[in-house]
């Protein structure tokens, strides 16, 4: 399968190992990804409270973009705030003439104009969806047999657009990780919030959110998320949080592609593995 890529401003930053293991990943299962020339920012969640339309715009470039590309007709996005916004313009413009009139209008001044015969599509919808699960046990040869994985979701990738999982009972990570021998981690945190940007700008609440979710997780030998604020939270109060709480709260977290991309063969260095915050050594050990 070719599919459009929108790597995002976090996968080139705080989140490179997202990015890298994404595309080692996504190559070891045949796929190609063509990233779209000269994409920016999609706005991120600061567009919105400056302008709406902007918020708008930002992503619509993107897409515009992508379909002046004409290789495919699919974007795969990693991120899950960068997936909610560019889905969120697809969606508006389905429905909306006026605005997708303003939208061009503003992408007429880079000669750019945005039909909407794009789609923007999650990189778990397309794991879930497009790939042969059979391969992956193939190839996995039960690696991760000896794990137990709790996979976590977050929030913007299954709200408000449902469209390839139960925002209220994800489970499309499971035969994903079950392909590689591991055991699905059996609770009800899948789908809650992580308190995403409210542990820089609320601490005390989105620690408290954080540690529900890592208090949850005894047991598994590491959570795997989709999400670069979501990694990013699960992963960088671990020592805080446990100290707070009088509890070892600490736990591997992992992007769902370097997980896969282990249990498929590939190196810790291939995943880039030594960019994670949280200490992955036990897990490591234990499947590998």
């Amino acid at each position: 399968m070719k599919y459009l890529y929108y790597p995002g401003c976090s996968l080139e930053g705080t989140s490179i190992e997202y990015n890298i293991s994404t595309k080692v990943l996504l190559e070891a299962l045949g796929s190609q990804l063509m990233e779209i020339e000269d994409w920016t920012c999609c706005g991120a969640t600061a567009a919105e409270s400056q302008a709406l339309l902007l918020s708008y715009v930002l992503p619509a470039r993107n897409l515009a973009l992508a379909e002046k590309m004409n290789d495919s007709k699919q974007i795969l996005v990693p991120c899950s705030a960068c997936y909610l916004n560019l889905k969120k313009t697809e969606e508006a413009i389905k429905k909306d003439k006026n605005l997708l009139g303003k939208i061009n209008a503003a992408l007429a001044q880079e000669d750019l104009v945005l039909k909407g015969d794009v789609t923007v599509r999650h990189l778990l919808d397309v794991l879930s969806n497009d790939v042969d699960i059979e391969q992956i046990k193939e190839i996995s040869q039960n690696r991760m047999s000896d794990l137990t994985i709790a996979p976590y979701y977050g929030c913007q990738c299954l709200r408000p657009f449902s469209v390839f999982d139960d925002p209220e009972d994800p489970h499309s990570m499971d035969a994903l990780i079950q392909a590689t021998g591991a055991r699905v981690f059996e609770w009800d945190m899948g789908g809650q919030c992580c308190g995403a940007s409210n542990t820089s700008t609320k601490p005390e609440a989105g620690m408290a959110l954080v540690g529900r979710i890592l208090k949850s997780a005894k047991g598994a030998d590491a959570i795997l998320t989709v999400c670069p604020m979501c990694q990013m939270n699960l992963e960088s109060s671990q020592k805080k949080i446990s100290q707070k709480q009088g509890i070892d709260l600490e736990i591997p977290i992992l992007f769902l592609p370097q997980f896969l991309g282990l249990a498929m063969g590939k190196s810790q260095n291939d995943v880039r593995m030594d960019l994670n915050l949280s200490n992955t050594g036990a897990l490591t050990q234990k499947a590998i």
